[in-house]
C-alpha cells in the first residue's frame, strides 16, 4: 500500500520526520518497504497484511498514526446536498444473487461536467501511482484509496433501461471490460447488468459500454459489498486483478459502504457540478452487529509478562475504534469497530494493546509463565521416519499437492474415484488433489536424471486426498512414498527397516497386487494384521515412458497414519542374553513362484521362541542341477536362549523341523 505524505496530512497532524513515522508503523505491524520523493510529495510504501484490510486506505493509515502519537483523527465531510427528484423515480436495483452481492447501494447525479481533475487531486493520485483519467473517474479512485471502499460510476445515459440487476453471469457470456479486452464468464461470477447485458463485473472491473466519457451527463454511483471468495475466484479465473478486487477479497467495512458513496457524491458536486437525486437505493442485508469481546486484565500480564494499567488499556482500545460496554477492575468489555474484522477473541485485543503500548516496553528478561506442550504422536513418528530413511542414503523431497488429471489417475492403490478438482489451477495444468505421492516423486526422479543425478533415491511424507463416498470433502491420509533405482528389495527393505525403527510388533504380510503404475506380477500389497499398509513394486515400462524415466525404478507407498497408530515409541529395556548364539545356514530348493515373504513367515511360525533373527542371503538358479522353474533360497538363522546354552543337537532338530514345514507348505527340499 503506497500512501501520499501530503494526503495523510488531511486527516492527522504528522510529525516532521517521515523516517520516525515509518519506524513507528513498522513496530506496530505495518512494515516499511520504501520512501521515495514524488515532486513536492513523498510516497511511503507500507506492507499491509491480509488481516488488516482497514489499512488499505489513507484513512486507515492515518488512524494508526493518530493512535500511536495520541493525536486526533480528522474525518472529511460526507454530507452532499441532495436537491434533485427522489431517486426512486429515476432508477431501481434488484439483487438476484444475494450470496454473491449481499448489499448494493446506488445514488444518481444529473448534469455533471466531465473534465480534468484539479491539481491537488491529480498530484495525490500520481504520487501513489494511479493514472489520472478525468474528474469523475479520478474521484472514484480518490475515495477508494482514501477509505478502502471500491466505487464505480456508470454513464447512466448508456444503460438500457432504468433498472440495475445484480445477477450471476450466464455460462459463456461475453463481457468487454474498461481495459478493452473481452472475457468469457461463467455462472460463478457476479455481474452488474441492465435490461440487455452485463455492464460491470461485480467487484472487479467496470464495462467499456457504460464507462464515463467527455459526453457523460448523468451518473449512477455504485457502492456495494461482494462475497470475498467469489471475487477472488473470478479475478484468478480471468487473470483480471484490480485495486477493487484486491480489497473485496480481503473484506471491506460494511459500515463504510454508504459513507464512501456520500463522500464520492460530495466531491463530484464540488468538482463537476450537477444535481444529486434525493435519497439512496440500498438493497440487501443490513450492517451486521459487531462482536462483543471481553478482555480479562489478568491475561495481559500472563501473556505479555508486564502489567499495563486498566485506564491505558481502555484508552488504547477506544482510540482504535472500540466502544467500551463495561470496565471493571478485572475486565473490559468492548464492541469491535466495524472496520476491524480481525477482532474476534480476547487474544486479538491483547495483541492490539501490545503493539500500540509498544513491544519495546516489554523487557527482554521478563518472565512469562509457560507450560510444556505434549507433542502429538505424529510429531515423534516423523523424525524417526526421516532419520531412518536418510540414514539409508535416501533424500527427502517436497512436491506440490496438486497434479494434472493424468497424474491423478496414474495410481489407483488407495482409491479409484475421481479426485477433488480445484476451480482454478494452482499450477499450470495442475488442478487435481493427488491420490498418491508416487507420480510427483517419479517426476522429481526424472528431473534428477536430466541433471545427471542417476542414483537419486527419494522419499516424501505428505497427505493424499482420498474421495469419500458419503462426504463432499476428501479424507486426508498421511502417506510415505519411496522411489529407488536399486531394485525391489531395496524398496521393501526400506519399509521393513522403518517398521523395526518404530518397534511395530505386528509381522509384515504381503500378497500379490494388481495396481496401476507397477509392473504386473512385480507388485505386492503390504499388510499389518488385517489392515492395508500400502504397496511395493517395480514401476512398469509404460509408466517409465509416461514419466520420462531412463532407468528401472522400484517404489513403495505406505500409510503413515497406520504406522503412527501402531508405533511403540517408548523403548523397553530387555537385558541381553548371556548365553551364546548358534547360527545355521539353510539352502532350500523351491518352485520359482514361491515368495521369500511366505517362506520367512513359515520359518518364524515354526522356529518358536529361540529364533533370534532370520536373514535373507541370496537367490540362485541352476536349471541343469535343479530343473526348470526352480530356484535356491539361501538364508541364515540365529538361535539363542535367555535361560541356558543351547546344544547343537537341539538346533539341528529345530532346523530339520523348519525344513519339513517348508516342504509341506511349498514342496521345498534341502540342498544336500
Amino acid at each position: 500500500m503506497i500512501v501520499s505524505w501530503d494526503w495523510l496530512r488531511q486527516y492527522v497532524d504528522l510529525p516532521d520526520s517521515v523516517e520516525e513515522v515509518a519506524e513507528r508503523l513498522s513496530m506496530a505491524g505495518l512494515n516499511h518497504e520504501s520512501t521515495l520523493p514524488k515532486g513536492a510529495d513523498i510516497a511511503v510504501d507500507l506492507e499491509v497484511t491480509s488481516n488488516r484490510p482497514d489499512c488499505l486506505g489513507h484513512l486507515g493509515i492515518a488512524r494508526e498514526i493518530a493512535v500511536l502519537y495520541g493525536r486526533p483523527l480528522k474525518l472529511p465531510a460526507a454530507e452532499p446536498a441532495a436537491t434533485g427528484p427522489p431517486i426512486e423515480s429515476l432508477t431501481r436495483v434488484r439483487i438476484d444473487a444475494p450470496e454473491l452481492c449481499p448489499r448494493y447501494t446506488a445514488r444518481l447525479i444529473q448534469g455533471v461536467r466531465v473534465g480534468p481533475s484539479p491539481d491537488w487531486l491529480a498530484d495525490r493520485l500520481e504520487t501513489i501511482g494511479v493514472a489520472v483519467i478525468n474528474n469523475i473517474v479520478d474521484i472514484t479512485n480518490y475515495v477508494l484509496f482514501e477509505c478502502g471502499q471500491p466505487l464505480h460510476a456508470f454513464d447512466f445515459g448508456k444503460l438500457a433501461g432504468p433498472e440495475i440487476i445484480v445477477r450471476r453471469a450466464t455460462p459463456g457470456e461475453s463481457f468487454v471490460a474498461i481495459d478493452h479486452r473481452t472475457y468469457q464468464l461463467d455462472s460463478t461470477m457476479c455481474v452488474i447488468a441492465d435490461a440487455e447485458k452485463a455492464v460491470a463485473l461485480g467487484g472487479v472491473m467496470g464495462g467499456e459500454q457504460t464507462e464515463v466519457s467527455d459526453q457523460t451527463v448523468d451518473l449512477l454511483i455504485e457502492s456495494a459489498e461482494f462475497d470475498p471468495i467469489s471475487i477472488r475466484n473470478t479475478a484468478r479465473k480471468l487473470n483480471l486483478h484490480s485495486p477493487s478486487s484486491y480489497r473485496f477479497e480481503r473484506t471491506i467495512d460494511p459500515a463504510g459502504v454508504d459513507w464512501a458513496s456520500r463522500r464520492c457524491c460530495q466531491l463530484i458536486l464540488e468538482l463537476a457540478g450537477g444535481t444529486l437525486a434525493q435519497g439512496v437505493i440500498d438493497v440487501g442485508g443490513s450492517v451486521p452487529a459487531p462482536p462483543r469481546i471481553v478482555l480479562r486484565l489478568s491475561q495481559i500480564e500472563r501473556i505479555l509478562g508486564i502489567d499495563i494499567p486498566r485506564q491505558r488499556v481502555q484508552e488504547i482500545l477506544e482510540s482504535l475504534g472500540g466502544r467500551t460496554l463495561e470496565s471493571t477492575e478485572k475486565q473490559i468489555a468492548v464492541v469491535a469497530p466495524s472496520w476491524r474484522r480481525d477482532w474476534e477473541r480476547e487474544i486479538d485485543l491483547i495483541e492490539e494493546v501490545a503493539r500500540i503500548h509498544g513491544y519495546e516496553q516489554i523487557p527482554e528478561d521478563v518472565r512469562v509463565p509457560m507450560a510444556v506442550s505434549q507433542p502429538r504422536k505424529i510429531d515423534v513418528v516423523l523424525p524417526i521416519v526421516r532419520h531412518c530413511l536418510t540414514a539409508m542414503g535416501i533424500d527427502e523431497a517436497l512436491t506440490a499437492s496438486v497434479v494434472s488429471a493424468e497424474w491423478a489417475q496414474a495410481f489407483d492403490g488407495w482409491s479409484d474415484r475421481e479426485p477433488l478438482k480445484t476451480e482454478t489451477p494452482m499450477l499450470r495444468g495442475a488442478d487435481r488433489l493427488r491420490l498418491s505421492l508416487l507420480p510427483s516423486l517419479l517426476d522429481a526422479r526424472r528431473y534428477n536424471e536430466s541433471l545427471g543425478n542417476l542414483d537419486a533415491e527419494l522419499f516424501e511424507t505428505a497427505a493424499v486426498y482420498l474421495p469419500a463416498p458419503d462426504h463432499p470433502l476428501p479424507r486426508e491420509q498421511r502417506t510415505l512414498a519411496v522411489v529407488t533405482d536399486r531394485g525391489f528389495t531395496r524398496a521393501r527393505g526400506a519399509i521393513e527397516a522403518l517398521l523395526e525403527a518404530l518397534r511395530i510388533p505386528l509381522p509384515l504380510a504381503s500378497s500379490d497386487a494388481n495396481v496401476s503404475l507397477f509392473e504386473p506380477g512385480r507388485a505386492l500389497a503390504l499388510r499389518l494384521g488385517d489392515e492395508l499398509l500400502g504397496y511395493v513394486g517395480e514401476i512398469s515400462d509404460a509408466s517409465r515412458r509416461q514419466f520420462g524415466l531412463r532407468d528401472r525404478v522400484a517404489a513403495a507407498e505406505v500409510s503413515l497414519d497406520l504406522l503412527e497408530r501402531l508405533a511403540r515409541l517408548i523403548p523397553h529395556y530387555e537385558p541381553p542374553s548371556p548365553y551364546p548364539a548358534i547360527r545355521r545356514d539353510v539352502n532350500l530348493i523351491v518352485d520359482e513362484a514361491v515368495r521369500w515373504a511366505d517362506v520367512q513367515r513359515t520359518v518364524r511360525e515354526t522356529a518358536g521362541e529361540w529364533l533370534e533373527s532370520i536373514e535373507f542371503q541370496e537367490v540362485y538358479r541352476d536349471k541343469k542341477k535343479d530343473g526348470a522353474d526352480k530356484k535356491r533360497l539361501l538364508f541364515s538363522l540365529t538361535f539363542r536362549s535367555a535361560e541356558r546354552t543351547l546344544t547343537g543337537e537341539e538346533i539341528d532338530s529345530l532346523r530339520d523341523r523348519i525344513v519339513a514345514a517348508c516342504g509341506d507348505a511349498f514342496g521345498a527340499r534341502l540342498l544336500a
